[in-house]
């Protein structure tokens, strides 16, 4: 009974030194040997398989990023990622966002495009908002009553800050250098489902940030907020000039009503 323990447990770690051992050269065939007890023509097709998953699915959800790299680039970094990175999902809708954690903190990107991480991110974030299971705040806001209304940024309202003009990148336009002014952003969904992106000012987007960073505060204390920061001889011109723009915001499920 003791040999057949021992002959259980040596086969267990047989078998995962052969896992390890196919899996390292699915991975990386160029420095990774193909099992010996395997072959080759099964192997090749094994890892094709493996890799053009991958590959399709990084080229579906990166479309611009794909666009602008030709064939050898583009494989060469999707078999960087696929053969250094060490996914912690098993999820294909998860593999995204870690290839977003690969170019941040695994790849050299000195010879890469230097916005490459924020286009990724942005491109990343339609799918992510796409799937998220929040849904959109309340909108029945009475317009009249906005500025003594308690509101919130909607779950599924993302704004961002780019150095790069992410939104405009194509291969008609690729930015070598940031310009002065970075570009800012809010990605949404609403009730529809539909994923809307629109470009907004940096005081809408420092708006939303108090917003957000107030919780449920009142319309007239965020506007005030922002009327202060401004150091606009006359208030009330930002306090109206901001009670439009979340007049706008509301009307896109962007802003809600809190509680």
């Amino acid at each position: 009974m003791k040999n057949a323990r021992l002959n259980l447990a040596e086969t267990a770690i047989d078998f995962r030194a052969k896992q390890e051992e196919f899996a390292a050269y699915i991975r990386d065939p160029e420095n990774n040997p193909a099992p010996a007890d395997v072959k080759e023509d099964r192997m090749k097709m094994y890892r094709q398989l493996f890799f053009n998953n991958v590959d399709g699915f990084l080229a579906g959800n990166f479309p611009v990023l794909r666009k602008l790299l030709d064939d050898t680039a583009w494989r060469s970094l999707v078999q960087d990622f696929f053969s250094t990175h060490q996914c912690e999902t098993p999820h294909f809708s998860e593999i995204p966002e870690e290839f977003l954690y690969y170019l941040e903190h695994e790849r050299d990107k000195s010879n890469d495009l230097p916005f490459i991480l924020e286009l990724a991110h942005y491109e990343w974030v339609e799918m992510a908002l796409a799937i998220a299971k929040d849904e959109p705040p309340k909108t029945t806001i009475d317009i009249d009553n906005l500025l003594n209304a308690k509101i919130k940024l909607s779950n599924l309202a993302w704004p961002l800050a780019y150095q790069y003009p992410v939104n405009k990148i194509s291969p008609e336009f690729i930015p070598l250098t940031p310009p002065e002014q970075a570009t800012f952003l809010i990605v949404y969904r609403n009730h529809e489902d539909e994923v809307n992106f629109l470009e907004i000012t940096p005081m809408t987007y420092r708006l939303l940030e108090i917003i957000q960073t107030e919780g449920d505060a009142l319309t007239q204390a965020c506007l005030e907020i922002i009327a202060t920061e401004s150091k606009h001889p006359n208030p009330a011109v930002i306090i109206n000039g901001g009670l439009q723009i979340l007049n706008d915001l509301c009307q896109k499920e962007i802003i809600g009503l809190a509680g």
